[in-house]
């Protein structure tokens, strides 16, 4: 059996790139927010609602990513679709990118002191809520969470950069699978057909 992605000239190979960028910042993301959120649950309180969305966003991502690469290896892809998709997801990555940047950008992570575990756990365990909801859910405000260590700064603002990263990633990945479309339609395919080789 022989395994050859789809011959779509630089379109193509762009296309593959993207999506193997997207792949290793999702990860990345997924792998810093599940930690920060595992170290919150251990101090008993209620991560963030803006961990939880982008731990949501990626995952969700992350899963899209990979199955419509398969598609696209082979040749099954509807690019007319996976175009708007990645537009939706572009949108997605925005609105967490700007949700999670908000405390951010004034926020010097050189100028935090760093903590140990035990001292993070002490300070997530007496922090005083702002309101009374928060009191009783034992939420994590995002300010204070952001604000806690240089370590958790620095995590989170990682986790921002990536971010941003996957808007650029994703507005890309959406005008190729445009461009695309267009070639397979000239070459005599269409927008729900399978895509098919095309010699160098």
């Amino acid at each position: 059996m022989r395994f050859q992605a789809p011959q779509l000239g630089a379109m193509g190979v762009t296309f593959t790139a993207m999506r193997a960028c997207q792949f290793a910042a999702l990860i990345t993301v997924i792998g810093l927010s599940s930690f920060m959120i595992n170290e919150v649950t251990t101090a008993e309180r209620n991560p963030p609602s803006e961990l939880i969305g982008t731990l949501t966003v990626a995952v969700t991502s992350v899963i899209y990513v990979v199955i419509t690469y398969i598609l696209y290896y082979d040749n099954m892809l509807p690019l007319l679709a996976t175009s708007i998709m990645d537009g939706l997801l572009l949108i997605a990555s925005i609105v967490v990118a700007s949700l999670i940047g908000k405390p951010l950008s004034k926020l010097n992570c050189a100028a935090i002191p760093v903590a140990s575990t035990d001292d993070l756990t002490n300070f997530w365990a007496t922090v005083s809520f702002s309101d009374t909801a928060s009191a009783i859910t034992k939420t994590l405000s995002y300010p204070t969470f952001v604000s806690a260590d240089q370590t958790t700064c620095y995590e989170i603002k990682t986790v921002w950069g990536f971010s941003i990263a996957l808007c650029v990633l994703f507005a890309f990945s959406s005008l190729v699978c445009v461009g695309l479309w267009h070639r397979v339609r000239r070459e005599g395919g269409s927008s729900t057909a399978s895509v098919k080789d095309i010699e160098g």
